[in-house]
């Protein structure tokens, strides 16, 4: 099963070069490896080490950089997972991998618990037009009930229609307007939640992207619809003005699976 985990280099994680700070990609290579242990093993897992990691291209501001992680090595109690992190400009497709490296984790297990970790399953998943993005919920996005914040939520929502949309048309985006948001299921701290978009209906220069957001419980595998929304996406040009797409793609089409 492969993780996957998108962000966008803001200049709060910039260096004084301009590009990504090297501690943030490691921040994010750490993140999703920790993301692919967790789902393969079902247990509490902690990073024991890593080998050399080498940079060998820069990832700028205005660029999104994606990290990917899967489980290539199981133990008894360890496993050894592969990530890799890649920069790409979002308006030309451009796409450069930075770094990889090897992460190695360790699952606890109780006292008497001598059940080897499961074997490597290496079906790959097929594309279904639908991009997926994880992130976890940590205490620092969660309310006062221990649950991830709402504002939080849509942070994360309006992040992957933005990602989404750009992707689609490879124009510079806003956004101009969420049309319907529900909330149908709590997200709990420590779950992992995974962003699940794709464009629905494409303009003269807007289009409009649906996002579905899963939580899933790592120890147990769980995952529940936790909330839905539709955001529409306006292509502008350099004085802010909606400006019409250079190309129109075909929409995709097929719905999500409830697991990856």
């Amino acid at each position: 099963m492969i993780s996957r985990l998108i962000d966008m280099v803001f200049p709060g994680d910039a260096n004084h070069h301009g590009t990504l700070f090297g501690g943030v990609g490691l921040a994010h290579l750490d993140k999703v490896a920790f993301l692919a242990a967790s789902r393969h093993a079902r247990r509490t897992v902690v990073t024991a080490g890593c080998e050399r990691i080498d940079f060998a291209a820069p990832a700028r501001i205005g660029e999104m950089v994606e990290a990917v992680g899967r489980v290539v090595r199981t133990g008894r109690s360890s496993l050894g997972v592969e990530v890799e992190l890649h920069a790409e400009a979002l308006l030309t497709g451009e796409r450069r991998l930075c770094t990889r490296g090897l992460f190695h984790m360790v699952a606890s297990r109780k006292a008497g618990d001598d059940r080897p970790l499961e074997p490597l399953d290496q079906t790959e998943t097929a594309d279904d037009g639908w991009l997926r993005t994880a992130e976890m919920v940590f205490p620092g996005t969660t309310n006062h009930y221990g649950g991830l914040f709402g504002g939080d939520a849509l942070k994360l929502m309006g992040k992957a229609a933005f990602v989404t949309a750009t992707r689609h048309s490879r124009e510079v985006m806003v956004m101009a307007a969420t049309n319907r948001i529900d909330f149908k299921a709590p997200v709990d701290g420590g779950d992992m939640v995974e962003l699940v978009s794709r464009v629905k209906r494409v303009g003269r220069s807007s289009l409009s992207v649906e996002v579905q957001l899963w939580a899933e419980r790592l120890l147990t595998g769980e995952r529940r619809l936790s909330a839905t929304a539709e955001f529409t996406m306006v292509a502008v040009d350099g004085s802010g003005r909606p400006k019409p797409f250079a190309v129109v793609q075909d929409v995709a089409s097929g719905p999500p699976s409830a697991r990856l």
